[in-house]
């Protein structure tokens, strides 16, 4: 009985840990801690891709439900922060507000969570905690935007509601009530939060209606192009979690309310194939062999399809929408943004996305700040926080939030 317990026993050790591992690339941080996060990730995907199949449930309620779970066993960091859960022209929003006035202006920092446009919730766990920190270690009145979730809704609703919700905080009356320096405001957002600070920043640039605008915008890296399926960093990354390349093109066709039955497409790039007559518009915005350093393309070339699918960019036009896809804003809309903060990581499909939009920033004559992680990979930012303690992840915050300590 006893040898049958113990080979059983180890049966399932063996079949877990084969579960578990996965082959990473040897300069990621910390890689056996991200298998054990990813195995747990991957399940959770898989328990909600059953429960869709049998009707019971979206897939994606199912996850979500799941990381609320777990977010709300997150203990509270820096509770002498006060918060206010209050409505920015009917957009959900909270506000941060360190203890003590004393009469001054503060700085101040809209933030706008990722998860694919899909997945996280703000008020909770990591990005609570995110938003604590840079309350407290700023000095600064934080707002985070609660903004709806596909499937619920979709594109452009997620992008309209952070509009919104920035328009309302920067008019000096809603400033002058939470005693926030005008000149000092920025807006940050981490992955699908990064495209939505993104495109927020363009939007206020050119809003001839807003007298006040963003001083800096901080975007953690951000996904900003559904065209190209196979820059370097997707064909280098592709399987490297926690964001696979199947993944982001799910989280894609689910923003913009598209069949997911699509997913294999957009991998392949059947969307923008050489008769799709789109390569005029790659080149000019999204041409990775120009805009990226040599040392990143290495020995990648780009792949697109002599004959793809035509009727995917006529059903899901909001691939061409720079509201949806920041990258593909026009050069005197990218003049008009603030100064910039681009984190990139080295392991991540989205790592060209940023490097990307920072060099057309550059050419248009924006300011850029590039902090790259040789060792990042896609969310360290949400695992610097317990119970994960991603080595990078820490660094990652610290020195985000000392960079916006020294320009805001």
């Amino acid at each position: 009985m006893m040898k049958l317990l113990g080979g059983i026993t180890l049966l399932l050790a063996i079949a877990v840990a084969f579960y578990i591992y996965i082959p990473l690339p040897r300069t990621i941080s910390e890689p056996w801690k991200l298998m054990v996060l990813d195995a747990t990730f991957r399940g959770v995907v898989m328990m909600g891709d059953v429960a869709h199949s049998l009707g019971l449930s979206h897939r994606v309620h199912i996850i979500n439900s799941a990381i609320v779970n777990f977010e709300s066993l997150v203990p509270i960091t820096n509770q002498e922060i006060q918060i206010e859960d209050i409505l920015f022209d009917g957009v959900h929003v909270r506000v941060y507000q360190p203890p003590g006035q004393d009469g001054k202006l503060r700085r101040a920092v809209m933030f706008i969570h990722g998860g694919g446009w899909a997945l996280g919730t703000p008020k909770l766990g990591s990005y609570d905690s995110l938003c604590r920190q840079m309350a407290a270690d700023l000095d600064a009145v934080v707002v985070t935007v609660d903004y709806r979730m596909a499937p619920d809704v979709h594109f452009p609703v997620q992008y309209d509601e952070c509009v919104r919700a920035a328009k309302q905080f920067l008019r000096p009356e809603v400033l002058e009530k939470y005693s926030v320096d005008p000149e000092r405001v920025a807006v940050c957002g981490d992955s699908a939060g990064g495209n939505l600070a993104a495109a927020v920043a363009q939007r206020i640039g050119i809003d001839n209606t807003t007298t006040v605008k963003f001083k800096l915008q901080v975007l953690v890296y951000p996904v900003l192009q559904a065209l190209d399926f196979n820059t370097a960093s997707y064909q280098q990354n592709h399987n490297v979690p926690i964001l696979y390349r199947r993944l982001m093109a799910r989280f894609w066709l689910e923003y913009l309310g598209a069949d997911l039955d699509l997913v294999h497409s957009l991998m392949i790039n059947n969307h923008t194939a050489q008769d799709q007559n789109l390569m005029s518009l790659i080149h000019s915005k999204l041409d990775w062999t120009t805009l990226l350093p040599k040392r990143l393309i290495k020995n990648y070339k780009p792949v697109f399809p002599v004959i793809g699918s035509p009727g995917i960019v006529k059903d899901i036009p909001a691939l061409l929408d720079a509201r949806a896809a920041p990258l593909l804003a026009e050069d005197k809309v990218l003049r008009m943004v603030p100064r910039a903060y681009i984190m990139t990581g080295e392991h991540d499909v989205l790592r060209d996305d940023g490097m990307m939009y920072a060099s057309r920033l550059e050419l248009a004559g924006v300011s850029v700040t590039n902090e790259h992680y040789e060792d990042g990979f896609h969310g360290c930012v949400s695992f610097a926080f317990w119970p994960c303690y991603f080595s990078v992840g820490i660094r990652a915050v610290h020195n985000y939030i000392a960079w916006l300590d020294e320009h805001l």
